[in-house]
């Protein structure tokens, strides 16, 4: 899917509604429709509708993707939700080789095919959090898979990190472990910001964005939101994550690239738990490569030179959770 940011609201754009010609709008605000985006056809729902000189316009959601796929779209993009239209749009899963959810008679491209690995990940992150939380002396030797049901060697995703990327993560650590500084929070870009400007830059190179790219960023989102806690902090970080992130925050919307690089030292073994066929996962090692080019290639922008917040809190200089 391709995130369309043209078609953003302004009040100077809505029609006064006095145009004598204007037609009724055909699709109403909350109404249940199908959108095509690409060459495919996808269950969305009608947030907004506009008069824009004489045209009407409507901000739409997909159902099953995150709202940063929201936009705006014309009347050519959607059609009515109809049985006749939902065949049409199974019948357009099964050309583009989708499987079909027989139960419900929706596409399994209704959602992205990334979450279906979150309960592996899961699974992996409670043993985690259970390690971190053994008593100092009994903790694992290391964690490299000395431990007994750790994935073996030869399964694991490869990434290579590049250089500049890999100095950051010495810098990071140095600043927190040595310097006992903080990244100031909320950072700016955060993950979720970043995640969307290279939705935006993969479109505006390829000119149509696949949606392997949007589940792939939903799923290092998703991976992000569930693993930073458990996983990608220091221990010196553990207070300020507290105190920044409640219930309903996403970490996502509050951290920015020095953790989201975190991510990427602990993905190959995180992906390790997840059954992914060995084509997919070439393709897929191509794409993290590609958004970690994507980092380096904004290093100056997204990452801070310098640690300035406050100071850490209690908590032994080199141990990371993780």
């Amino acid at each position: 899917m391709v995130s369309s940011k043209d078609d953003s609201a302004t009040d100077s754009d809505n029609s006064s509604g006095d145009v004598p010609d204007s037609k009724p709008s055909v699709y109403t605000e909350g109404e249940k429709v199908l959108a095509y985006h690409g060459p495919r056809i996808y269950e969305a729902k009608v947030q907004k509708a506009e008069l824009r000189k004489n045209e009407w316009r409507y901000f739409v959601h997909y159902l099953g993707w995150n709202k940063n796929w929201d936009e705006w779209v014309g009347t050519d993009r959607l059609m009515k939700h109809t049985e006749d239209n939902v065949l049409k749009q199974q019948a357009l899963d099964k050309k583009q080789g989708m499987e079909k959810n027989t139960k419900s008679g929706r596409s399994a491209q209704a959602k992205p095919k990334s979450s279906a690995g979150v309960s592996s990940l899961d699974v992996k992150l409670d043993k985690e959090d259970t390690k971190s939380n053994v008593p100092k002396g009994k903790k694992r030797k290391a964690d490299s898979g000395t431990e007994k049901g750790n994935v073996s060697a030869e399964k694991l995703v490869k990434i290579q990190i590049p250089s500049t990327l890999k100095k950051q993560l010495v810098d990071d650590w140095e600043f927190i472990t040595q310097q006992n500084k903080l990244v100031k929070l909320p950072r700016s870009p955060t993950v979720d910001d970043i995640l969307t400007k290279y939705l935006e830059y993969r479109s505006k190179k390829d000119g149509m964005m696949t949606d392997s790219v949007g589940e792939i960023l939903n799923g290092i989102r998703c991976y992000f939101d569930k693993a930073l806690p458990v996983i990608l902090l220091y221990k010196k970080e553990r207070q300020q994550y507290h105190e920044a992130v409640s219930d309903n925050v996403s970490p996502s919307s509050v951290y920015g690239a020095e953790h989201l690089l975190r991510l990427f030292v602990k993905l190959p073994e995180l992906l390790a738990y997840v059954k992914i066929e060995e084509e997919t996962l070439i393709r897929l090692q191509q794409k993290l490569l590609d958004f970690l080019k994507f980092l380096q290639k904004n290093q100056g922008t997204f990452f801070l030179s310098a640690y300035d917040g406050p100071k850490a809190s209690e908590g032994s200089g080199n141990d990371k959770e993780s």
